[in-house]
C-alpha cells in the first residue's frame, strides 16, 4: 500500500531521478537520511500515478521541492491538481521552493521536525 497502485515502470523512472537528483534534493536528503527526524523518509518515492520527491510512509507524508519552472502557469495548474489527487489518499504534501533548501535549509527541517513531532 506504500505505492498506492504504482506501475512498475515509475519504479525504473525513480531509479533513474535517484542518480540525478537535483542540488536542492540532495540538500535536503542529507538532512532527512538515516531517520534524522526520527521517521524514515524515503526519496524519488513511486505514488500511484507520479513519483514525489520524498515520502514519509509512517505519517503519511510527501515532501516536494518546486523548482523555477513549477512557477509557470501550466505547471502551477499541474501541481496543484496533483497534490489534490495526492491528498485523495489521506496523505499530506507540504512543498517548499528550491530557495527555501538553499537559504533556510534551517526553517525547512524544524516545519518538517514540528510535523514529524505533532503525527507521533
Amino acid at each position: 500500500m506504500m505505492h498506492y497502485g504504482a506501475a512498475p515502470i515509475l519504479f525504473a523512472r525513480a531509479k533513474e531521478l535517484r542518480k540525478n537528483e537535483t542540488r536542492a534534493e540532495k540538500l535536503l536528503w542529507e538532512r532527512l537520511s538515516g531517520k534524522q527526524l526520527g521517521v524514515k523518509f524515503r526519496r524519488q518515492h513511486p505514488f500511484h500515478r507520479f513519483i514525489v520527491d520524498f515520502y514519509c510512509h509512517e505519517l503519511k507524508l510527501v515532501i516536494e521541492v518546486d523548482g523555477n519552472i513549477h512557477l509557470l502557469r501550466e505547471n502551477a495548474a499541474y501541481d496543484r491538481l496533483r497534490s489534490d489527487l495526492i491528498k485523495e489518499f489521506d496523505v499530506w504534501i507540504i512543498r517548499f521552493t528550491n530557495e527555501d533548501i538553499y537559504f533556510r535549509i534551517d526553517k525547512v527541517i524544524s516545519i518538517i521536525q514540528e510535523i514529524v513531532n505533532k503525527s507521533r
